[in-house]
Formats: structure tokens, sequence, C-alpha cells
């Protein structure tokens, strides 16, 4: 099992040291359900009613994702990663999924815990209440690095989590994840029918 390590120095956070994986002019770089996303103004927007799953080109282990997005009322999407490209159930089974979702909207006051923005799905809940409102830009910091998730949401940690624990212990959704098991695997946008827009992903590769 590989530990927790430790954070990332100010080094490791500079901005020059990250590689941007979307263009802003087109999906280049971007492989899956291509039919189901458009560029639109430096915008990657996954279309009402379509969307599915959109991959990287490249294969991630450990690394530092950011990005911006603007949530429709009622959007539903998720950035999962160590996904294989052609998984045999979802992203949220066969990898692991982080959600991006509208929390405010009406028809969402009765999920789980762990099915909420910045949740790692089925394994781990995050704290509510930093979401900028619907329509706003947030801006979101994925961390990634041995059995260690971070997310970071506008400025504030929303979830900070040992993989290792889920590992041992079970799922809190009681489901098999085989992702758990998995170190490596494409990054991958998870579209489930509504329209959201994303821009400036960039990523920092972790040794």
């Amino acid at each position: 099992m590989v530990s927790v390590t430790a954070p990332l120095s100010a080094e490791e956070h500079c901005e020059s040291d990250f590689v941007s994986i979307f263009n802003g002019k087109n999906l280049d770089g971007w492989q899956g359900a291509t039919d189901g996303y458009f560029v639109k103004d430096g915008m990657l927007i996954s279309k009402k009613e379509s969307g599915g799953n959109l991959f990287t080109d490249k294969e991630y282990s450990n690394f530092v994702l950011r990005f911006d997005f603007k949530l429709d009322a009622g959007a539903n999407n998720g950035i999962g990663f160590h996904v294989p490209l052609k998984p045999k159930t979802s992203p949220a089974y066969a990898g692991k999924e982080l959600q991006i979702l509208d929390n405010t909207a009406e028809k969402y006051a009765k999920l789980q815990d762990y099915q909420y923005h910045g949740s790692l799905y089925g394994t781990a809940a995050a704290k509510r209440g930093y979401l900028n409102p619907v329509g706003e830009w947030n801006t979101q910091e994925v961390l990634v690095n041995g059995n260690h998730v971070k997310v970071t949401l506008n400025g504030t940690v929303i979830l900070d989590y040992d993989m290792g624990d889920a590992k041992k212990n079970g799922t809190i959704d009681h489901k098999d994840h085989p992702g758990l098991k998995r170190d490596k695997g494409y990054i991958c946008l998870c579209g489930h029918g509504a329209e959201i827009e994303f821009k400036d992903f960039r990523i920092k590769e972790l040794k």
C-alpha cells in the first residue's frame, strides 16, 4: 500500500510547471465521446442531453490538475481519474470519480453525502457550501499522489482523503470499486446530460 505523502511544496505548486491539456480551439488531445462535447470561445462544453465519457489521450498516475468550470442549474458531471480507456462499468467504479454537481438543485436534495460536489463517488464525502452561485465560474484543483486525494474548490480544501482507508475497510456505498486498485489511467470528463463549461485545464505530473 502506498502511504500518503507530504504536502506539495511551493515550488511544486508553481503555475509555470503546469502543462495545458486543452488548447481552447478543438478536442485535439482528447478521445472517447467527442460528439458529446464541443468547443466555443475557449471553453470545453458538455452538451445537454448528451455528454458521455471524454478521455485524455494520455494516462496519468500522480498529478495536480487545475481547471475552471461553470455550472448550469441542475448540472451533473464528474472528473474521473485512473480510469481504463474502455471501462466495463462507470468510471466511478472502474477508476475513481470526483463529482461535479450543482449542490443547490432541488432534485439533488436527497443524495447521499458521497454524491455531492467534490466527493470521491461512493468513497468519501466532500464539504459543501463552497461552490459559487450557478452561472458563475469556479476554480478547482485536484491533487492525486499515491493514496492521497485532495480537492481544493475556490481556495478551500473540501476533500482530503487517504484512499488506503477504502482499500482496507471498504467504501461507504458498500459497492465493489475495482478502480481503487488502479494507480494509473486516463483522466476523463463524465458527462451526464447537462451543459457544463470548462476551461484552462492544466496538469503537473508528480513523480
